[in-house]
């Protein structure tokens, strides 16, 4: 039975919490990116026990996204051809179900030539493409006749996604429609479904089949027919009004005697009922040994944005792959900045353990190293290019100091991979404990034409881990004079790597760590400056400081002093 199960919310997560979620020790091979890097003044660094457990991903870890063709679409020039052939069309008669057979219809089943072929397409041609989408569809089948229920329309409906996808929620056709119910973008949006960079809510199979449920719902009211109305779902109703108005009549297989529909849209509705009688008597048409996929089951439980679904998979103690495939729709492997909280699924009993164990987890980003042969004709800036890097990295990982390149000259590639780990109690106590909880923390101040791809890039850290560090919602919107916090494993010596490039104009700023027995009031007299100055550029709230905090100081003394 379909199940969604209780929602819990997190969006209290204190910004520390977030912070533990999302601080990362890493660089373990250590390279530095484009410009030359920041001049930070980190704080101490506290060693850590082991952790606990871990969890490695080796690929891109941005992107995830899955697309393949909608299987029903790969023999459409096959089907086409072969109905032509069948002649004209006919209206035929409603199917006759014997009173002692258990199945019914509520969609108006109709027995013609164009029906018979689709029932011997099924059974022989695409058979076993048939017998996967019904093994497929058992995953969705009761939530989506539960929606149709609750909406009043035809159970059998539910058997539409079957010759639409095939019941497969990364389907994307040739005219750009996606999802098990396959909308265009324009329609999706039309309908609430949400479609942008992050989230692509045409693979949710839950949003998909409510709009669907609507769109469907629209189409009847005007036209009357339900077989008009799918005939209208595949080829746009203004297509159907237009056949109407030329042919005078609602009958669909008078409208498909004529010349006007396109064959691609006449044979949908025979396919749609040559599919339903099948999926509601599968032993009859040779249909007897489905290996039906498990009913959809999940909780839900609400994660701040930008969180990484390789750390709730460690959280639940299962496959990064089991949560994405309760996601679909998301389009990366991390929640989409807007909402604030994310209504992220998870399996069935797992709710309670990603409250509990998700703000212990932090991410170790390393980078490695791949081969690349340079080839004839290639240049660096076509490297890079090909890589999404910058002259400057791909110079110092390969220690060159001139862009020239040899035919079969080997260059060493850098990427990162991401690896999250699970906190033990001791270590999580540790970081909660004033002096350490800043341990790794560099402040940058933005300055004219940074940006954050530019910044991560420097740190070598991942976009969306500087906007969770800092609740950007937005990574493209940042302004000058923004203060951002970098969390870093060496800060010691990226300290002594980022000199040449200082985060602030000296001229007006400098940095002082705060050392025990200062106050606000004490630095503030050190360097001529007030105590509500520092705060303001610090965004301090109240007046209470501790050892290791590094200040931004307008700087009109000398810091040794």
């Amino acid at each position: 039975m379909y199940r969604t199960k209780g929602y819990l919310n997190t969006s209290s997560f204190s910004p520390a919490l977030i912070f533990i979620l999302f601080s990362a020790l890493f660089l373990s091979t250590t390279f530095f990116w484009a410009c030359a890097p920041i001049e930070p003044t980190p704080l101490q660094h506290a060693a850590l026990e082991p952790a606990a457990e871990s969890v490695e991903a080796e690929k891109n870890v941005e992107i995830i996204e899955e697309i393949t063709p909608p299987e029903p679409e790969q023999t459409e020039s096959q089907e086409i051809a072969k109905l032509e052939n069948l002649g004209d069309w006919e209206e035929g008669k409603p199917q006759e179900v014997a009173p002692e057979e258990e199945v019914t219809y509520d969609f108006p089943v109709t027995m013609n030539k164009q029906v018979e072929f689709y029932l011997d397409f099924f059974q022989n041609e695409q058979r076993n493409s048939f017998a996967r989408w019904l093994a497929r569809s058992a995953r969705y089948m009761p939530m989506v006749k539960k929606r149709l229920a609750e909406a009043g329309l035809p159970l059998d409906l539910a058997y539409l996604p079957l010759i639409e996808s095939g019941y497969n929620l990364t389907a994307y056709s040739r005219a750009h429609a996606a999802g098990p119910w396959q909308f265009i973008r324009a329609t999706g949006r039309h309908y609430g479904l949400k479609i942008d960079e992050y989230v692509d809510e045409r693979r949710d199979p839950e949003k998909a089949t409510q709009a669907a449920i609507s769109y469907l719902s629209n189409l009847y009211e005007e036209f009357g027919s339900w077989q008009l109305a799918v005939a209208g779902y595949n080829a746009g109703e203004g297509k159907i009004h237009r056949a109407i108005k030329q042919y005078k009549t609602k009958n669909f297989w008078e409208l498909a005697k004529g010349r006007y529909l396109r064959l691609e849209t006449k044979r949908y509705v025979p396919k749609l009922i040559a599919a339903i009688m099948i999926a509601k008597d599968p032993e009859k048409y040779g249909f007897s040994s489905i290996d039906a996929e498990p009913i959809l089951e999940y909780e839900v439980v609400g994660v701040p944005r930008w969180t990484s679904l390789q750390a709730v998979a460690l959280a639940c103690e299962v496959e990064l792959e089991d949560i994405h495939n309760l996601n679909r729709e998301l389009r990366r492997a991390i929640t989409p900045p807007f909402p604030a909280t994310y209504p992220l699924k998870v399996p069935v009993g797992k709710k309670t353990l990603v409250a509990q164990r998700l703000p212990k987890t932090r991410a170790v980003v390393t980078t490695k190293y791949r081969n690349h042969q340079v080839k004839k004709g290639e240049t660096l800036s076509r490297i890079c290019k090909q890589y999404n890097l910058n002259k400057t990295t791909l110079l110092k990982a390969n220690n060159l100091s001139y862009e020239q390149l040899a035919i079969g000259q080997h260059l060493r590639i850098p990427y990162q991979i991401t690896t999250y780990k699970l906190l033990t109690d001791t270590q999580l106590a540790k970081l909660n404990t004033p002096a350490a909880a800043p341990e790794n923390l560099v402040l940058h101040k933005v300055q004219p034409g940074e940006t954050v791809g530019g910044l991560a890039q420097r740190y070598n850290v991942p976009i969306h881990m500087v906007a969770a560090w800092n609740d950007i919602s937005d990574p493209r919107r940042i302004r000058a004079g923004q203060q951002l916090a970098f969390y870093l494993q060496d800060a010691d010596n990226a300290a002594e790597d980022n000199q040449p490039l200082t985060t602030v104009a000296l001229e007006e700023s400098t940095y002082y760590l705060v050392k025990g027995g200062d106050s606000l009031w004490s630095i503030a007299q050190k360097f001529e400056s007030t105590p509500e100055e520092i705060k303001e550029l610090n965004q301090i709230q109240g007046d209470t400081i501790y050892p290791g905090l590094k200040l931004i100081i307008r700087a009109t003394a000398d810091i040794g002093t």
